[in-house]
């Protein structure tokens, strides 16, 4: 009989790499199902919201009555479902917050990328982000206990609960992301371009105003609009801030009361199923369609000006 084969053991290395192999396709797998959870979980909301709000469109939806009209009244007998006043109310608050945030957020942005050195630069940048993980609800107490009196006080006001009180609110709300996106752009910014017009005898400002911001408009334009997306969807902030009134604003002063806050104040007192219920979703399809829309906006503006 012949002799028996010789068995080899199986060399470590080679172990090492299959582990690593399985190790590398698990954590691929992971990240491709976190991705596309992230998407199925967006598509699954909307399915949800325009399901709820497809029965008042499709049924007792009254176009003309629903935005040219200010009367909300879901209560009454019969009841009216205008959302101008709504509509008025939210694009008054975020056109404030955004006089506010855009000056405030670029100029900082330009400081911090342009100016500061070291560690000035670096401890405003944390301060920066340390305001954007403030929570709204903790805004909208600021705004109901400090800008409230404050206002009163400072303009003799009945009411510090207004357009302003909430529009200060959510313009500081919305700056910190907005620094944060303009400084970035500003950083991408080739150092090349910088020092071609110091050696044209360029001075700093001229350098930046000159050359850095034109180079780095399409994130500043971006930031801005991003930033416009954030105020148009904030909710507990304005809901505390804004006096909550349905009123077409006249001035700065003025209670008034937005989309979202409409939402998170009446969906958890309707019976569900009825027309007050389903038009508060239709609130919500809208308000996604203008957010989207104006996320859409911002990625093909920063497309069309990268492409050029």
């Amino acid at each position: 009989m012949g002799a028996a084969p010789e068995i080899h053991p199986r060399p470590a290395a080679a172990d090492r790499r299959d582990l690593a192999w399985w190790v590398d396709k698990s954590v691929a797998i992971l990240v491709f199902t976190g991705g596309i959870s992230a998407i199925v979980f967006i598509l699954g909301i909307f399915v949800f919201i325009t399901k709820e709000g497809f029965g008042f469109i499709f049924g007792s939806l009254d176009i003309g009555g629903f935005f040219g009209s200010t009367k909300w009244r879901p209560t009454s007998t019969p009841p009216t479902y205008g959302i101008l006043a709504l509509l008025a109310g939210t694009a008054s608050v975020t056109g404030l917050a955004m006089l506010i945030a855009v000056p405030f957020s670029l100029g900082a942005a330009i400081y911090i990328a342009e100016f500061a050195k070291g560690k000035t630069r670096e401890v405003l940048k944390v301060l920066v982000e340390m305001l954007a993980a403030i929570p709204s609800v903790v805004w909208g107490f600021i705004g109901l206990m400090v800008m409230n009196p404050l206002i009163i006080n400072a303009f003799d006001v009945p009411v510090g609960l207004c357009v302003l009180n909430s529009g200060v609110i959510l313009g500081l709300m919305a700056a910190p992301i907005m620094t944060t996106i303009a400084e970035d752009a500003l950083k991408a910014v080739p150092d090349t371009y910088r020092e071609a017009a110091e050696a044209m005898g360029a001075t700093r400002w001229q350098i930046v105003w000159k050359v850095v911001l034109p180079a780095a408009k399409t994130g500043l334009v971006a930031a801005v609009l991003l930033g416009v997306g954030r105020g148009f969807g904030e909710t507990m902030a304005v809901l505390m801030a804004s006096g909550h009134s349905v009123n077409l604003p006249t001035s700065v002063f003025d209670s008034v009361r937005a989309l979202t806050a409409t939402i998170a104040a009446e969906l958890g007192e309707t019976s569900v199923g009825s027309d007050h219920y389903r038009v508060l979703f239709t609130l919500g399809i809208l308000l996604f369609v203008v957010t989207f829309a104006i996320n859409l906006t911002a990625d093909l503006i920063v497309r069309g000006i990268r492409k050029k």
